[in-house]
């Protein structure tokens, strides 16, 4: 990954959120929060498809923190199926302005994978709860985990991307989740939930997303 790693602990109700800190060697320009997918299968925030989106996010000036849930690594407490979840990445929302002043007001990009992507998608809900006057430039839900957790409604311009033959979340529930709301779906030709001999193609995704959004 083209960036400086850090380190970095916010707090969460349960305790330390620990979260690994990537910077651009452009000028930052803003910020990205990306969340990893399901704690209790292997899901941290090394896995690589986050770590993809994160580069994407880098590559575009954008600091990246990429945190491990509770009970993944050092992040303290236990798996709460989402809404602790939920809460504590509200918490490193509200408490991410008070260690990065400079970034106050600077694009803010949220995405998530798997079950990241529904907690992704419940921060953008609820965003003003942690900084009232926060705008999300960019929300990226990757494999988004409709079928079995609480997935938020989410704005038409949101990019959502799914495997054609993802074996873990069916397409078909993709669509329809996304139909009522007219959001587009991205669909990846032969791609699996994991995104095996995709990751190029994904990466180039986000990136013409971003180029999109934070393009004044």
């Amino acid at each position: 990954m083209t960036s400086r790693p850090q380190t970095i602990s916010f707090q969460g109700k349960q305790g330390t959120i620990d979260c690994a800190l990537d910077w651009p060697q452009a000028p930052v320009r803003g910020w990205a929060l990306v969340l990893h997918p399901h704690p209790l299968f292997g899901g941290a925030r090394d896995n690589k498809v986050v770590t993809t989106v994160s580069r994407a996010c880098v590559q575009a000036g954008l600091l990246t923190v990429r945190p491990d849930f509770r009970g993944v690594g050092k992040s303290a407490g236990t798996f709460d199926h989402g809404k602790g979840e939920t809460d504590d990445m509200l918490a490193l929302v509200a408490q991410f302005g008070e260690q990065f002043p400079d970034l106050a007001g600077a694009p803010f990009v949220l995405s998530g994978f798997s079950f990241g992507s529904a907690v992704a998608s419940q921060v953008f809900a609820r965003r003003h709860e942690a900084v009232p006057d926060l705008e999300v430039s960019a929300l990226m839900l990757i494999g988004t985990a409709v079928e079995r957790f609480s997935v938020a409604s989410v704005p038409s311009d949101t990019l959502v991307v799914h495997g054609e033959q993802d074996e873990t979340v069916a397409l078909a529930g993709v669509f329809d989740w996304a139909r009522p709301q007219e959001v587009p779906v991205v669909v990846v030709p032969g791609a699996t939930h994991f995104f095996h001999g995709k990751l190029v193609l994904l990466k180039q995704l986000v990136q013409a997303h971003l180029h999109g959004k934070l393009t004044p």
